[in-house]
């Protein structure tokens, strides 16, 4: 099993919306490597760590699980929706999403708190210039912030 870092934006999709409805497509990654994370590398049941961005307080929120396998993201077709990719077409699908179900809610872990700490030194998200919405999470990683997560 592996661990992921899901970035949501609250406004869109947060943990507690994750909870409410206990799964969710996540839709709007316009990303090539996240998107290739989503496709080549996601497996069913892997980790992932909800995380709000672009928000007051950014950090960990909760814990999910990949639910489904990849499969095209309906947004890219729709003329109405921001996400929309003129480029794409549905026989050629360019961008693809997963459903994420909730496992639980954890008392967020802020992102200034997560760069404190020497065991996540090499951590993807706090790398400089990093901005991907979905990056792996190394089994020490995991096993370093699994003990903070209450």
């Amino acid at each position: 099993m592996q661990t992921w870092l899901m970035k949501s934006e609250p406004e869109e999709a947060s943990i507690d919306d994750l909870q409410r409805l206990g799964r969710l497509p996540w839709v709007g990654v316009r990303n090539y490597q996240a998107r290739n994370f989503m496709r080549d590398a996601f497996q069913l049941g892997d980790r992932v760590l909800f995380y709000h961005s672009s928000c007051a307080q950014p950090g960990i929120a909760g814990i999910a699980r990949v639910a489904s396998g990849a499969y095209a993201d309906p947004t890219q077709f729709d003329p109405s929706n921001p996400y929309f990719d003129p480029k794409s077409k549905p026989e050629a699908p360019r961008w693809l999403l997963v459903d994420v179900a909730f496992e639980r809610k954890t008392t967020l872990l802020p992102l200034s708190e997560m760069r404190l700490q020497p065991e996540l030194a090499t951590m993807a998200l706090l790398q400089r210039g990093s901005r991907l919405s979905i990056t792996p999470v190394s089994d020490s990683e995991w096993a370093f912030l699994a003990q903070r997560l209450t």
